[in-house]
């Protein structure tokens, strides 16, 4: 295969894989905290030895968007948004793990867990457990809470030491290399989560144009494939 072939070839598997995220956006864009996703593509430039260089095009790197998602008011009261930086923290088999999912609940112990069943930590990391028997429960902006009147723990806002490091774990969950610190500028709501940040309409708007940049690439590899077999049955009438 020529490089034109190895240009148009690397194009195509970029192309592929941002379909791959599209429609995970698409398909997410009703889940609860979900970030979305994009794929970023860079230029690959190598020289070739007594010839010109040759360039092709890679996407390899994903890139999240935090931006914040509609509060939608639930009035649960284990339901809890973040407004601002900041994530829950989660206590997971494989460690701890940052969240903007806040749809959450007791379990039988009593302590605060994910739908998954993972423990919901305080700034400290230990599990957040909530009394059983009390009456009411209220949970202030700093993510302190309350037992019929008394102090009876805090849930985490943490932040990564560097947000760059922040890499995407399942659905919802994120995993930092470089550790976390308490989030000073993040504000719980009680009774709200966090809709998905998707924009289903942009997304779908971006599918099309994927899937057009697509054929065009398989049209091109033809009319190639066709133009090097007509220049074959020439060279092979001619000798």
């Amino acid at each position: 295969m020529d490089s034109t072939g190895y240009i148009a070839l690397s194009r195509q598997s970029g192309l592929m894989r941002e379909m791959q995220i599209v429609a995970n956006n698409i398909a997410n864009s009703a889940t609860t905290g979900y970030r979305q996703e994009g794929l970023v593509f860079s230029e690959h430039v190598q020289g070739i030895q007594g010839g010109p260089s040759l360039s092709m095009g890679h996407g390899n790197v994903r890139h999240t968007s935090f931006v914040q998602g509609t509060l939608t008011q639930t009035g649960g009261t284990f339901d809890f948004a973040i407004e601002g930086d900041g994530f829950f923290l989660i206590q997971t088999p494989e460690g701890e793990r940052v969240t903007r999912a806040g749809s959450f609940s007791p379990n039988a112990q009593g302590d605060l867990v994910t739908p998954d069943g993972y423990a919901v930590l305080d700034a400290g990391g230990a599990p957040v457990f909530i009394p059983s028997g009390a009456k009411s429960l209220s949970v202030s902006p700093d993510g302190s809470i309350s037992a019929d009147g008394a102090f009876v723990g805090q849930i985490g806002l943490v932040q990564p030491v560097d947000p760059a490091t922040l890499t995407r774990e399942g659905g919802v969950l994120f995993r930092s290399d470089d550790g976390f610190e308490p989030s000073e500028t993040a504000r719980m709501l009680q009774g709200f989560v966090e809709d998905s940040n998707v924009d289903p309409i942009g997304q779908l708007a971006r599918m099309i144009e994927i899937q057009r940049a697509y054929e065009m690439g398989q049209n091109f590899l033809n009319s190639e494939d066709e133009r090097v077999r007509r220049a074959m049955d020439a060279m092979l009438k001619s000798s």
